[in-house]
């Protein structure tokens, strides 16, 4: 949780990425406190019992950003169709959801400093306090705040889930949503059973045990929302990785193309590192620019070749994607000595279905290109000139 806290803290700073960093660090944060080190620590400092309440402030916290998520995913849209309910309860939580959570803060710390038997330093709140009314009300205020927040999410992802579509997003909110059923159980499981024990005290072994067993509960809750925010994201980080390999593939050609046509690019071509680590512009977008500065230049490289130069090629190997290589590597050679621009000649390119069967075909140009040399290239233009 905390790596990913940071790892979003640097993602950006749209409402979304905010959102999805305060939930990350309140939930970090929270879990810190269940560490023996600081729990210890916390609870045997002035404030007896610190870590509970750093604990649930930072979850409430937490919840409270996962609800300005939602506001930031479903509260922008027509107020009719299949989004109609997601919408309205998205814009009821953006008028409530900060009211509700400072009250209920507000409550808590009162309550946990008055009300809550903090005489003796607990090492397990829960089932230390079990049939005792004023942690059985104060963690009653935190349960119906987290249940109800819980229960909202789980109605919005659920929706989105049999809405979507696409596989990986909707794995990803399936997941959310079933970390939402857990935290709908935790919360109302553990306060029924608190409300419980003052009725019947439990003993100290039955009491431990039910808090085990529901804190494990909620460490799969964690497990399961964090994959599901990162399963859609992942996604997206596939894609812009396959993007800059196949931009590193590209490089070399792209560049000699660029090198003989500098008006092509929008700036003049720079070192394969450079190329690799700007930031500037998504790589996805800079492959989709680099395609169409290939397919310009090869348009420019067919005023300076024979007619016959692609005919040439296809002599020397079954394989189009290699033949359209030397065709490129010779059509440069052409230009490079001088021949001056003419007709247009014949050229071969295969249509692609979508920019991937694009990228894919170029990436095999370019292998085949790397892998050309001189000597080819010099017999395929003395062929298609004797054949001119």
């Amino acid at each position: 949780m905390t790596a990913v806290a940071i790892w979003r803290a640097l993602g950006g700073s749209d409402a979304r990425r905010r959102s999805l960093w305060g939930c990350f660090l309140g939930f970090s944060i929270a879990l810190w406190t269940k560490t023996e080190v600081v729990r210890i620590g916390l609870n045997n400092s002035s404030i007896t019992d610190a870590s509970v309440l750093l604990k649930h402030y930072s979850a409430g916290a937490a919840i409270l950003a996962i609800m300005y998520y939602i506001v930031a995913v479903y509260g922008h849209g027509p107020a009719d169709g299949e989004m109609a309910r997601a919408v309205r309860v998205s814009r009821v939580i953006q008028r409530a959801a900060t009211k509700t959570a400072l009250a209920s803060f507000a409550l808590m710390t009162i309550m946990f400093f008055t009300i809550v038997d903090r005489s003796i330093p607990s090492d397990h709140f829960v089932s230390d306090h079990a049939g005792q009314w004023g942690a059985t009300a104060y963690m009653t205020v935190f349960y119906i705040y987290l249940g109800s927040a819980s229960a909202i999410c789980l109605y919005q992802w659920a929706g989105a889930f049999r809405r979507e579509e696409r596989s990986l997003l909707r794995v990803g909110l399936g997941m959310m949503a079933s970390a939402m059923v857990l935290g709908v159980t935790y919360s109302f499981g553990r306060m029924v059973a608190m409300w419980i024990w003052l009725a019947v005290h439990p003993s100290t072994e039955v009491a431990h045990k039910v808090e085990t067993s529901t804190e494990a509960m909620q460490l799969l809750l964690f497990v399961l929302f964090a994959l599901g925010v990162s399963v859609p994201a992942s996604e997206k980080g596939l894609r812009r990785a396959r993007a800059w390999l196949s931009l590193a593939r590209l490089y070399p050609m792209w560049r000699e193309l660029m090198a003989a046509f500098p008006a092509i690019p929008m700036e003049p071509p720079r070192s394969r590192y450079h190329e690799l680590t700007r930031r500037e512009m998504d790589a996805e977008l800079r492959l989709d620019r680099w395609i169409h500065d290939v397919a310009d230049a090869i348009e420019k490289l067919r005023h300076h070749v024979p007619d016959g130069l692609m005919a040439a090629a296809k002599t020397k190997t079954a394989r189009s994607s290699v033949a359209q290589a030397y065709w490129i590597k010779a059509a440069l050679a052409a230009k490079a000595s001088g021949v001056p621009a003419g007709s247009v000649a014949a050229f071969e390119q295969p249509a692609a279905t979508d920019q991937a069967g694009e990228v894919a075909w170029l990436r095999q140009v370019a292998r085949a290109y790397k892998k050309s040399n001189v000597a080819q290239v010099e017999s395929l233009l003395a062929v298609a000139g004797a054949t001119a």
